[in-house]
């Protein structure tokens, strides 16, 4: 199971701790789904989850407002029996609740606030945390932004991957990963690709060492993350193999249970593979918006045939 930990959400939302007593370091946040305690509040704790983020809002404070100081505590104090909860953010001008917070020291669960809408925070945290614990594995390969098309090139060690990577920069596009891709899995039909930090920005060319693309291409030439859309395998030309020439059918292979649309491009002399990958990127993008070359084809033949028979 992956965790996040409070110190990197506090860090990315600028939350302002209301309980500085309370030391979070090491506290971690195991669940990618966010809470909203109302029911809990109500006095109905069936089914909860106190793994998750707990977020109180205008709905709760609101329900708050019509109880009395000492059956707000109660509650309170029952909501916080629970120390596996990672922590508490208050959203909006709402709280701080004194007695929330007292209890809160007692039981060391940090509280938080932030002055975002307590929706737009979920709707962010959210989001963030499901990048975050994501399910996750990495490959070897290269993943390039090819006309905002995340393309993840594969093959064998010394094939060329890095090299058609440094043509494709060359030619606008942006690189995301060298030689290691880390994968998450960010819902059930969205693969985001990024490099693992010690080596982002770095190309290893042989023969020449290791190349800072940021530093010699500048930022334009980067970027940190990438859907994964469509996979190009190398391999080196095979004569005795039969190669798609068409391309009416799409070949897939599977990351992470996610079936992502595969080319296999054979390499050989006098083969640039760099616009070849760019030039699939550009049919797959075709494709998204309608429009398959090959079927295209295939329809002229046909009514081309059928013309033909028509005037015997």
């Amino acid at each position: 199971m992956y965790t996040v930990s409070v110190e990197k959400m506090v860090e990315k939302f600028e939350l302002t701790n209301l309980t500085p007593e309370i030391s979070y370091e090491g506290r971690e946040i195991s669940q990618s789904d966010v809470n909203r305690p109302a029911l809990q509040l109500a006095g109905f704790f069936d089914h909860f989850d106190d793994g998750r983020l707990q977020v109180i809002g205008k709905v709760e404070d609101a329900y708050l407002e019509t109880m009395s100081l000492a059956e707000r505590e109660e509650r309170f104090r029952k909501l916080l029996s629970f120390t596996s909860i990672p922590c508490i953010v208050i959203c909006r001008s709402l709280g701080p609740y004194p007695d929330l917070v007292k209890i809160a020291n007692k039981n060391q669960i940090p509280v938080f606030h932030t002055e975002e809408v307590t929706s737009s925070f979920i709707a962010e945290a959210n989001r963030w945390l499901h990048v975050e614990l994501a399910e996750r594995k990495s490959v070897h390969g290269v993943l390039v932004d090819i006309y905002g098309e995340g393309v993840l090139i594969k093959g064998e060690s010394g094939i060329g991957k890095s090299e058609t990577a440094l043509e494709l920069i060359r030619r606008g596009h942006r690189l995301v990963a060298d030689d290691v891709v880390e994968i998450k899995k960010v819902s059930a039909a969205t693969l985001l690709g990024t490099s693992p930090e010690v080596i982002r920005h770095f190309i290893e060319m042989r023969g020449i060492g290791i190349v800072d693309i940021k530093q010699i291409f500048g930022v334009g030439s980067v970027k940190q993350m990438q859907n994964i859309d469509l996979i190009i395998n190398l391999e080196l030309w095979d004569q005795q193999k039969e190669y798609d020439r068409l391309g009416i059918g799409n070949k897939y292979e599977e990351i992470l249970g996610i079936d992502v649309v595969s080319h296999t491009i054979p390499i050989r002399p006098g083969r640039n593979i760099a616009i070849i990958c760019e030039t699939a990127a550009i049919n797959f993008r075709q494709k998204k918006m309608g429009y398959n070359a090959a079927e295209e084809l295939n329809k002229r033949v046909l009514d081309n045939l059928q013309e033909n028979a028509s005037k015997k």
